[in-house]
């Protein structure tokens, strides 16, 4: 998955996910592969990994945390709600319905510094206001999405 601007949430990914990322807002509600967000010089990504994605994450260019600032925790949140709500996403739910005990096990990750690495200057910072992947399914109004708040 190479994301350069979309609001995505998936279920899982497996080896090289968020790899050369630029820009845009990713939800993973399981695990990753090997070499998670090689190359990520832009965007977003929340993992939900209680089993130390850090042993499957590349960090040349990203530093993962295992924290959620309450806007993020805020954010994450409605990309769940909008995921449970566009697909019955049972995984979906189920984080929600025990969110004080589970949102503890995600992963914000996001490139480090720019001084700390070479990014992509016009893709860092680009502002991102679509709606999540598995929400155009449902054929949200595009205003709908622009006036969303999520990013």
């Amino acid at each position: 998955m190479r994301n350069s601007g979309a609001l995505a949430v998936v279920e899982g990914a497996g080896d090289h996910a968020c790899e050369y990322m630029t820009a845009g807002v990713v939800a993973i509600l399981g695990e990753t592969g090997r070499n998670f967000a090689a190359g990520m010089s832009g965007g977003l990504a929340y993992v939900f990994d209680p089993n130390g994605l850090q042993l499957r994450c590349n960090t040349e260019m990203v530093a993962p945390v295992r924290s959620l600032a309450q806007e993020d925790a805020w954010r994450l949140k409605r990309m769940l709600e909008w995921h449970r709500d566009a697909t019955g996403s049972a995984r979906a739910a189920d984080l929600l319905e025990n969110w004080e005990a589970l949102s503890t096990f995600f992963w914000r990750v996001s490139p480090k510094p720019a001084e700390n690495v070479m990014t992509a200057p016009a893709a860092v910072g680009r502002p991102v206001h679509a709606p999540p992947v598995a929400a155009t399914k449902r054929r949200h109004h595009p205003a709908a999405a622009a006036s969303s708040g999520l990013l």
